[in-house]
């Protein structure tokens, strides 16, 4: 029997006996068959008579699976267009983590080529069986080529995962380290080889090893359970929404933009507090606080039909990508120099195409910063177009002149004029060292606590107020709290 235009077939998961009627009768009267790969058991099983075509070369010719793909597509396509058509079979299901036959077909329909699809089991059918498992509600399928391209997991967590195509130590060693971003060493996985054949093999061992196993090949797969309940940003986004909803909690309901902005500014602080003490577990618990009242007004907004989250990840998503060109694109930098000068040309790019090239370079620095924020986000950006000192020498030079300023003022208006001046040119010479004004003086703040602390226990211990101490007292007690600090 001849085919006429393109005929896709699916050759199930690996053992002849899973082939489907249809496939078997059109296999039964064939003069030929073009195959993706030979490298599949069903092939054992064809007829004898069956002239057997496949795309192995190219694989051996190509390191890229792109060019590969693309140049079987071509060539199906070419064949498909002769009268006697062509019948194409691939692993599994034509359309089920296979590249080139969606890409057949969409291209055939334009071409006006007939097209037939045999369907196939696929490997899901058969892994699932290996497992004892239903993929419902929401196992996520995922392909290890791409995830081992990858530097987080694309998926959520706390969702099982099924990993097609680890189809070599080397993938499952670049997966490895993809998953471990998120996923404990030890946490317990299953492969699975050649599901739904006579040689099928299900093996469980700790995440760590899965680069181990000598039993990987080309029909292996990976099956990842989840991490607890809450352990991705969508089961957070749920809890979230489900807090505004009409069986959530009162409180939540009520709010609005407004009246969340000053826990906003607390949780901002107080995740600032845990950065400053330097407590891991402490800024864990803050940067959640802090996600909260992100997605608090997220979700407010997408109630109001203002945007949503999805919106919010895509707008900043465009954004990075627009404004590292040097890394997603082929732009040349070299060094932090060339990439800030960038980013501000592309800013006002940016300022131009959306209509407001009337702002400034500093119109984007916001006035709630706190002021020594404010005064280095501003020099920064200033510097970036080349208006700063030349070296070093004139920052201090500057600080001493506004120093002089300053002493000789002759009224509070000139001294908290001068006094401001001379708190820039200091926050000047702080940015000249890559030092944060704002952190330092934080931390500065936080080491006098620490030390008059000291002096009040001290007193105390003492049966004595800190009245009670003269100053030398106090000062030997201070030199005393910076020897223990």
């Amino acid at each position: 029997m001849d085919a006429q235009g393109i005929t896709l077939l699916g050759l199930g998961p690996g053992d002849p006996a899973q082939l489907t009627c249809q496939a078997w009768q059109l296999l039964e009267t064939l003069p030929e068959i073009y195959l993706r790969t030979r490298q599949h058991p069903t092939v054992q099983g064809f007829p004898p008579e069956l002239l057997v075509h496949s795309f192995d070369d190219l694989y051996d010719q190509a390191d890229s699976f792109e060019y590969i793909y693309a140049q079987i597509i071509e060539q199906v396509l070419t064949l498909g267009s002769r009268p006697q058509g062509v019948v194409y079979a691939v692993p599994g299901h034509p359309f089920i983590a296979e590249a080139t036959c969606p890409e057949i077909a969409r291209r055939a329909r334009q071409a006006g080529i007939p097209l037939r699809v045999i369907e196939g089991l696929s490997f899901i059918e058969a892994t699932l069986t290996a497992l004892g498992l239903d993929p419902l509600p929401q196992t996520s399928l995922v392909d290890a080529l791409i995830l081992a391209e990858a530097h987080v997991p694309t998926f959520p967590t706390d969702s099982p995962a099924l990993i097609a195509q680890i189809h070599s130590r080397a993938v499952a060693s670049d997966v490895k380290l993809t998953l471990m971003e998120l996923y404990p060493d030890e946490h317990p996985v299953q492969l699975v080889h050649a599901a739904g054949t006579s040689q099928q093999l299900v093996e469980l061992l700790p995440l760590y090893e899965i680069d181990r196993s000598p039993n990987i090949g080309l029909l292996t797969c990976l099956y990842v359970p989840p991490l607890p309940v809450g352990s991705s940003f969508e089961a957070f986004h749920e809890i979230i929404a489900h807090l505004r909803a009409p069986e959530g909690c009162p409180w939540d309901r009520e709010q609005t933009h407004q009246t969340l902005r000053q826990h906003l500014l607390e949780e901002t602080y107080e995740a600032l507090n845990a950065l400053d003490a330097n407590e891991p577990d402490h800024m864990r618990e803050e940067f959640g606080d802090l996600l909260l009242q992100i997605v608090l007004n997220a979700q407010i907004a997408n109630e109001s039909g203002e945007f949503n989250i999805s919106q919010i990840f895509k707008s900043i998503y465009d954004k990075i990508i627009r404004r590292h060109p040097h890394v997603f694109s082929d732009w040349q930098v070299e060094g932090v120099g060339d990439v800030l000068q960038n980013w501000e040309k592309l800013k006002a790019a940016e300022r131009q195409s959306s209509g407001d090239s009337e702002k400034g370079l500093l119109d984007g620095v916001p006035l709630a910063l706190p002021a020594l924020s404010q005064a280095q986000e501003i020099q920064d950006r200033a510097t970036r177009v080349g208006f700063d000192w030349p070296n070093i020498q004139g920052v201090v030079d500057k600080i001493r002149e506004e120093c002089t300023e300053f002493i000789q003022a002759e009224d509070d208006t000139s001294r908290t004029a001068e006094i401001g001046d001379l708190i820039f040119a200091l926050v000047n010479l702080a940015r000249r060292y890559n030092i944060d004004g704002e952190s330092a003086l934080r931390e500065t703040n936080i080491r006098f606590r620490k030390r008059f602390s000291f002096i009040e226990r001290t007193a105390r211990s003492q049966g004595r107020s800190l009245g009670e101490l003269t100053l030398d007292e106090m000062e030997a007690l201070w030199q005393a709290a910076k020897q223990g600090s």
